[in-house]
């Protein structure tokens, strides 16, 4: 019957029948991870949206009558508050993947996906400001602001943000209003962002062409996926059973008061790294370049020149500068929770420095460690013939060819 219906068709073409390569890993998981999380936060999402009252006077109150008085709420509203949390936590995972493994070469697969990234940290921050309390108000207050650094425009695009000349009614209403509509903007670019990747097709551990062994991807990749699923599903449910209010800032359990400024305003954990790198710079138009830098610089990794190999896992030098890198993310994301004050703030400093070479050394290490391998060659001449190392190397631009053509 899927055959002879159209719409079966093609939905087989693309989850059942789908060739997948043999070996994928568990790296390999995180983008059905990330489809259920999205479905798990537009479902949550929508049945609190009828509870919740998006006015200053209200808004507070309606998050406390969803908790208190609805049927389910508390689960709900911790599913969706600690379902974010999961949400960028794959997303890093998948990020992270395609960049040990060059999956940023898949052009236009990778560009969508970064899009993804970027409308999803947006949803992400109007989220945050939707529950209205003091950490809420001021994270909007704060960054907002930071667009009044843009030239010309900047002050006329605050106000616009705003709806007037300070965050209030308006601002919570488009918030609202753009936070709801977000995710279904979101689905249409998962839909495109698969359609390219199985126009490509999926890479691999090896990095080399696996069409002559390639699975369908059900049931060997459904049932692994499952497990994966599973597993997840059940580390949320035991943060919203017995420690719902684990990423949550106890400062946002204190209603907006525009009168009292918190101590230390910082955003989420997973906007942590930005955050960080937007105060290590003592100029504000330079900290917002930076901080908008820390993303967009996702977009030009296809401009790499490419490697013989596709991916890092025969480069030992680009693995350490990979998790180099992925370390000091992790510190980028500790220095934000602190306070900007010795010697978190020259940390902060150097971090943010150490992040964007990554992007620079990190071509390089490609190949520094392919001209070792060729120069090695040299050393073998004696045995094989002095051209071992031409041979050597027209083989392996002849798969290079075939790999990337």
């Amino acid at each position: 019957m899927r055959y002879r219906n159209r719409f079966l068709k093609v939905l087989s073409s693309v989850l059942y029948d789908l060739p997948a390569p043999v070996n994928l890993t568990i790296f390999w998981n995180f983008g059905s991870l990330l489809g259920v999380c999205l479905v798990m936060q537009i479902f949550t999402g929508l049945l609190m949206a009828v509870h919740y009252t998006p006015e200053v006077s209200q808004a507070f109150d309606s998050v406390v009558h969803i908790m208190r008085d609805v049927n389910g709420g508390w689960f709900l509203r911790s599913a969706h508050a600690n379902g974010a949390s999961f949400f960028f936590g794959c997303i890093y995972a998948h990020i992270g993947r395609g960049i040990f493994y060059h999956s940023f070469f898949m052009t236009h697969t990778w560009l969508v996906g970064c899009t993804l990234f970027v409308v999803l940290m947006a949803i992400a921050f109007t989220g945050y400001v939707l529950p209205w309390g003091q950490m809420s108000f001021w994270g909007a207050t704060v960054i907002t602001n930071l667009f009044s650094a843009i030239p010309y425009v900047g002050p006329s695009l605050v106000e616009w943000l705003w709806g007037g000349f300070c965050v209030g009614d308006a601002t919570l209403k488009r918030f609202f209003v753009f936070h709801f509509l977000a995710p279904f903007i979101l689905m249409v670019l998962v839909g495109v962002h698969i359609l390219f990747l199985h126009d490509t097709g999926s890479g691999n551990p090896l990095g080399i062409d696996s069409d002559a062994e390639a699975v369908p991807f059900h049931s060997y990749y459904v049932l692994k996926d499952l497990v994966g699923i599973v597993i997840m599903v059940g580390a949320l449910c035991i943060v919203v059973f017995c420690e719902p209010d684990l990423f949550s800032d106890p400062t946002n359990f204190t209603p907006a008061d525009p009168m009292k400024t918190p101590l230390h305003i910082q955003p989420e954990w997973y906007f942590l790294f930005a955050y960080t790198i937007l105060r290590s710079i003592p100029n504000k138009l330079g900290g917002v370049m930076a901080l908008a830098g820390s993303v967009l610089i996702l977009y030009i990794l296809p401009l790499y020149p490419k490697s013989l190999w596709r991916g890092s896992q025969y480069n030992p030098v680009a693995q350490f500068v990979f998790w180099a890198f992925v370390s000091n993310f992790i510190v980028l994301t500790y220095i934000g929770m602190c306070p900007v004050e010795p010697p978190f703030e020259f940390v902060g400093m150097v971090a943010s420095v150490l992040y964007f070479l990554f992007y620079i050394i990190y071509p390089l290490t490609w190949f520094f460690w392919e001209n070792m391998i060729f120069d090695s060659v040299y050393e073998s001449t004696d045995m094989y013939g002095d051209n071992y190392k031409e041979t050597n190397a027209a083989y392996f631009c002849s798969f290079y060819e075939d790999e990337y053509k």
